[in-house]
C-alpha cells in the first residue's frame, strides 16, 4: 500500500492495511479486496507470472462492466459478487 486503505479477505482470513502494509495473495486461493473509499487508494501489484497482470491490467482499462468477462477470457476464475 502506497496510500489509502485496502480490505482483502485471502482465503478465510481479512485484513485491512494502509501504506506500508504488504498482502500475499496465493495462487487458486481466492481473495477479493475493495479500498475504503473509491479512488484513494494507491496499491502496486507484482505479479507472478507476468502474465497474470496483464491479464488484470488490460481487464481493468476495457471498463467496469466488462471486468468479469476480460478476466475469465485471460484464464481468470471469477467465483462471484465481491464478499466485501
Amino acid at each position: 500500500m502506497l496510500e489509502g486503505e485496502f480490505t482483502f479477505k485471502i482465503g478465510e482470513e481479512g485484513t485491512t492495511g494502509g501504506p506500508g502494509t504488504c498482502a500475499f495473495l496465493p495462487r487458486n486461493v481466492p481473495h477479493p479486496g475493495k479500498t475504503a473509499a473509491i479512488n484513494q487508494a494507491g496499491v502496486v501489484f507484482l505479479d507472478t507470472p507476468a502474465v497474470a497482470g496483464a491479464s488484470s491490467r488490460d481487464a481493468r482499462a476495457a471498463g467496469r462492466g466488462d471486468l468479469k468477462k476480460r478476466l475469465e477470457e485471460s484464464g481468470w476464475e471469477v467465483l462471484g459478487p465481491n464478499p466485501l
